[in-house]
């Protein structure tokens, strides 16, 4: 079943009809990979509807722009209230994930665009439930080590969100599907463990947690540290290093983390069990915590939570028929 369009998409400063929010087949993203992008969950909470860190994320999105020359054409404020404009004409204010992306249009065919190539922004807000599977978030998801490598440092600048850089995690994630699994992990060059094609990874050995660094050719996610300030809140050793393929296998616990994925156990690497088989003791208490946050178990004593009314303080962006 093809998804169905939001009913509005802000675009350029406008709310136009989700089917109408088009860009030319001559747009330089199309061709090159030049546009930047991020991925925001709105959550119900006890207090009303709440944004996860959309600061942050629209924060990371001028970054990789700044990496790319993109200048956006449009404050950080301006964004997160386009944002939360679009979830409201949707009427999502009880759940959405919201999808802003920024990219180079028609400036010819050049793979340089010109200084003053036109820059457009769209923002997306549609449901979308658990990225891996309900049932993976209770009983974990069986994943593989994908044949594709994560990118070699100053490559590919893992760093920035930038479309072109998911090229490599399709194909590590459409491997992974191709073979029965729900998702891939990527090494990185030098055979360490990286990310998953979407996902930043933890492994869990004798009650202390363990992630990559940034330097492991990652994307170090909003979600990532969410999960490290949660569990040593709760006081977990938390170690950031680079990690053998082994210690996938040898592992007592491993879980995902990501604005989509949130935060999902693995309950086996290459058909090899990890731990019990399901979801494991450590896994449960960061999922307790970081759920929490939106059913009002965990306080949020970071300011993650952001209410929707805030862009009753910006102006409202007109409606495009």
């Amino acid at each position: 079943m093809a998804p169905q369009f939001p009913r509005y998409i802000w675009q350029n400063g406008r709310l136009v009809p989700g089917e109408n929010a088009t860009v030319h087949v001559l747009s330089h993203a199309l061709h090159y990979g030049s546009s930047v992008f991020e991925g925001v969950r709105v959550y119900r909470t006890p207090e009303g509807s709440r944004s996860f860190r959309l600061r942050e994320h629209i924060t990371r999105l001028f970054n990789s722009a700044k990496l790319y020359r993109i200048d956006i054409p449009y404050s950080q404020e301006e964004i997160e209230a386009a944002c939360n404009q679009a979830v409201l004409a949707n009427s999502l204010d009880k759940g959405a994930y919201i999808r802003p992306v920024v990219f180079r249009g028609y400036a010819g065919l050049g793979l340089t665009a010109p200084s003053d190539s036109p820059v457009e922004v769209a923002i997306a807000a549609i449901e979308w439930g658990a990225y891996l599977g309900a049932e993976g978030l209770k009983n974990g998801v069986d994943v593989c080590v994908s044949s594709w490598q994560r990118v070699a440092p100053n490559t590919i600048p893992s760093g920035a969100k930038a479309a072109g850089g998911y090229l490599s995690s399709q194909l590590i994630s459409m491997e992974a599907k191709r073979h029965g699994y729900a998702e891939g992990i990527g090494l990185t060059t030098d055979g360490m463990v990286g990310e998953g094609a979407g996902e930043n990874i933890f492994i869990v050995k004798e009650g202390k947690i363990y992630t990559p660094p940034a330097a492991c050719s990652i994307l170090a996610g909003i979600t990532r540290d969410t999960v490290i300030s949660l569990a040593r809140d709760a006081g977990f050793e938390v170690h950031e290093q680079t990690m053998p393929r082994e210690m996938l296998y040898f592992a007592d616990e491993v879980f995902f983390s990501g604005t989509a994925a949130e935060v999902t156990p693995v309950r086996s690497v290459d058909r090899i069990q990890i731990g019990s088989g399901t979801r494991g003791p450590v896994t449960e208490i960061i999922q307790d915590r970081f759920f929490g946050l939106f059913n009002g178990r965990t306080r949020d004593q970071w300011g993650w939570l952001q209410p929707l009314d805030s862009a009753a303080d910006a102006p409202l962006a007109s409606v495009a028929v």
